[in-house]
């Protein structure tokens, strides 16, 4: 049986990767770290950036990564238990994770700052250049 999916139209052409990330988003039920997304207005009220913002309380700067692979911003957090420690208790557990974003074309990583047991990371999106290209017909007899 063949299963219908939002880009198997003809006229959809080259959206094979998006609907793979797609599939991807919709497996990942993790919902650790918490985050937020924010739009920040510019100073002159037109220009516009994305802050993307995780709960990371107990992770350092040396125990986060950020990168970005071909369309996705990816955030790891990788904590290693402290083995001299003795606890009575442990509520808080040394935890991994991974977080993924898919960026649209075009967007890019201004930079990522952690203070308070919060990681921001910036991003925007510089204006596109409009391009029209006419292409030539060739006609062969």
């Amino acid at each position: 049986m063949s299963r219908m999916t939002p880009f198997s139209s003809p006229l959809l052409l080259g959206f094979d990767a998006m609907e793979k990330t797609l599939e991807r988003l919709a497996k990942s039920g993790d919902g650790y770290p918490p985050y937020n997304i924010e739009r920040l207005r510019g100073a002159d009220g037109t220009t516009e950036k994305l802050r993307i913002t995780l709960a990371v309380a107990g992770f350092a700067e040396s125990d986060l990564e950020v990168s970005t692979e071909e369309n996705q911003l990816v955030v790891r957090g990788r904590q290693t238990d402290d083995c001299e420690r003795e606890f009575l208790h442990r509520g808080i557990a040394a935890r991994q994770f991974q977080r993924f974003f898919v960026l649209a074309e075009g967007m890019r990583v201004i930079g990522a700052e952690l203070k308070n047991g919060l990681l921001s990371i910036d991003l925007d999106r510089p204006e596109a250049e409009r391009l029209v290209r006419k292409i030539n017909i060739s006609v062969k007899d």
